[in-house]
């Protein structure tokens, strides 16, 4: 876990679904930490007091610790079932949104900053969106991840529980190269 995660938290084994829980995991953590191979401190805000860290994770979180307010916005654009992907797992999705976004395999979770921006269900045919982030900071990079083949087709039909088509955003994902289609906004490749 440690090697996959990075970072390795009580609520990360849970959604990991470890035999035994956190309980099963801590001795094997504890142990590594006292021969030097783990670091255990609190390296998430928000987590539990109980995190454990490979000393090159550390050293990369540390890195990004201060962003500075004059810098471009960081997008990703991750797989929902992605470790990196932190959201129903170690963190709850936002609040907010008008479907379900879940860990499922097909889905897509589109991070600002770190902060849970947009969730393409499987398939891209809906969309959801967390208030808080505006949707012009991370469309580019979701048309980005289409064309280098990481999402498959998106033929966006609801966005935010209403038709694709009608919704406030549909201006903003034209301009980003979205097209009006029978059932939605397409993007081809």
């Amino acid at each position: 876990m440690l090697e996959r995660n990075g970072v390795v938290t009580r609520e990360g084994v849970r959604s990991e679904g470890a035999t035994g829980g956190f309980a099963s995991v801590y001795p094997v953590l504890r142990a590594l930490e006292e021969s030097g191979r783990a670091r255990r401190g609190w390296f998430v805000a928000g987590l539990g007091a109980a995190q454990f860290a490979l000393p090159g994770a550390v050293d990369r979180l540390r890195a990004h610790r201060n962003i500075d307010p004059d810098d471009p916005a960081r997008v990703l654009v991750l797989a929902a079932t992605d470790p990196a992907q932190p959201y129903g797992a170690a963190l709850s999705w936002p609040e907010g949104a008008a479907g379900r976004p879940a860990r499922a395999a097909g889905a897509f979770v589109i991070m600002v900053d770190g902060a849970c921006a947009a969730y393409v269900e499987r398939g891209g045919k809906a969309l959801l969106t967390f208030a808080g982030v505006d949707v012009d900071t991370w469309v580019d990079a979701l048309v980005a991840a289409h064309k280098e083949g990481r999402i498959g087709r998106l033929q966006i039909e609801r966005i935010d529980d209403e038709p694709a088509r009608t919704s406030s955003l549909a201006p903003t994902l034209r301009n980003a190269g979205f097209a009006d289609g029978y059932k939605g906004l397409t993007l081809r490749s």
